[in-house]
């Protein structure tokens, strides 16, 4: 029997939904295959919560936990810290010099892809894949209003460069309302992505590599009844409707897969991403929003939806994930 690591919290916005992704693997991992730890990560430290409710350190110098005598080393950190440390690539540097495996991207690919505007540059060239026009802005530069909206087309998406769940992110229709924006954008991030809105279907697919396969999952539209899919749309019931598998011609579904398998590889991801793209309107063209290399596990999170709709069992893929990355 393998003893896991299961990493949640960090040091982002989105702490709670780690912590509720956690739970989620943490019931459905196979008792008889894995004994599973739950470490959180916080700002005040690493530990482990006994059944008692005691709060366990975790020794950082070998990831190794003390517990009724007993001292446990790890066979697998399964990682499912969205956001810093576990979404970019700090987590995967660490295990690594420890030789522990992990489930995610590795610390490279991980740091990249954490930053939108990297990642558009590399997979800007696949064919069939567009990317909006867009501008990075650092805090610690002047930002003209007046060139950012010469530059680019309203409407804007003002976004942090390294946020996940769409915290801190606004959709801005005129001058007026853009430096309200980029205050928000920078507080929680000091890049930040001002990127042309593409009118079109959201759509998000997963990708995996399974068995030493490329698998690609059946894709979810997002529809909002807000005017795009930000945290309370992601995470309040009854706000977004999410349609899985989703409504694509076969055609579609076929030119999808060799895209968003063309971006994990050139990527050069591991385990499982999740590709988020619009369908512009007009041209039926796919353009590139973001990659999510630790994309959430709660049981109404897009990537369990698409394990279900792929007629797959949960418990089968979470098993195939560890050992997969066991074996690379």
């Amino acid at each position: 029997m393998k003893n896991i690591a299961l990493l949640a919290g960090g040091f982002s916005g989105e702490y709670e939904v780690s912590v509720k992704s956690a739970q989620y693997i943490a019931a459905n991992l196979p008792a008889e295959k894995y004994k599973v730890y739950t470490i959180l990560i916080t700002a005040d430290g690493w530990f482990y919560e006994s059944e008692g409710g005691e709060h366990i350190d975790i020794d950082k110098n070998d990831f190794s936990l003390s517990l009724n005598g007993d001292r446990i080393k790890f066979d697998f950190a399964f990682i499912t810290v969205h956001g810093t440390p576990g979404e970019d690539g700090k987590l995967q540097g660490y295990f690594d010099m420890l030789c522990i495996p992990y489930n995610t991207c590795d610390a490279t690919t991980s740091a990249i892809t954490m930053n939108k505007a990297y990642t558009k540059a590399i997979v800007n060239g696949i064919e069939g894949l567009h990317t909006a026009k867009s501008m990075q802005l650092f805090q610690h530069d002047g930002h003209d209003i007046a060139s950012i909206a010469a530059r680019l087309k309203f409407p804007l998406f003002i976004k942090p460069n390294n946020g996940g769940s769409s915290v801190g992110m606004s959709k801005v229709h005129n001058v007026a309302a853009l430096p309200q924006a980029l205050e928000k954008a920078f507080h929680e991030d000091h890049q930040i992505l001002v990127e042309e809105f593409i009118k079109g279907r959201e759509f998000s697919i997963g990708i995996v590599r399974l068995h030493g396969e490329l698998k690609v999952l059946p894709a979810t539209e997002i529809i909002s009844s807000k005017e795009f899919f930000d945290y309370e749309a992601k995470y309040t019931d009854g706000v977004t409707q999410e349609i899985t598998p989703a409504h694509l011609s076969q055609e579609q579904v076929k030119t999808i897969a060799r895209i968003v398998s063309e971006v994990y590889l050139r990527l050069n991801c591991h385990g499982m991403t999740r590709l988020d793209f619009i369908l512009q309107e007009e041209s039926q063209d796919f353009y590139f929003i973001e990659i999510n290399t630790t994309p959430g596990q709660t049981v109404n999170s897009l990537i369990p939806q698409q394990v279900r709709a792929a007629g797959m069992d949960i418990k089968d893929f979470y098993s195939a994930l560890i050992e997969g990355a066991v074996r690379r």
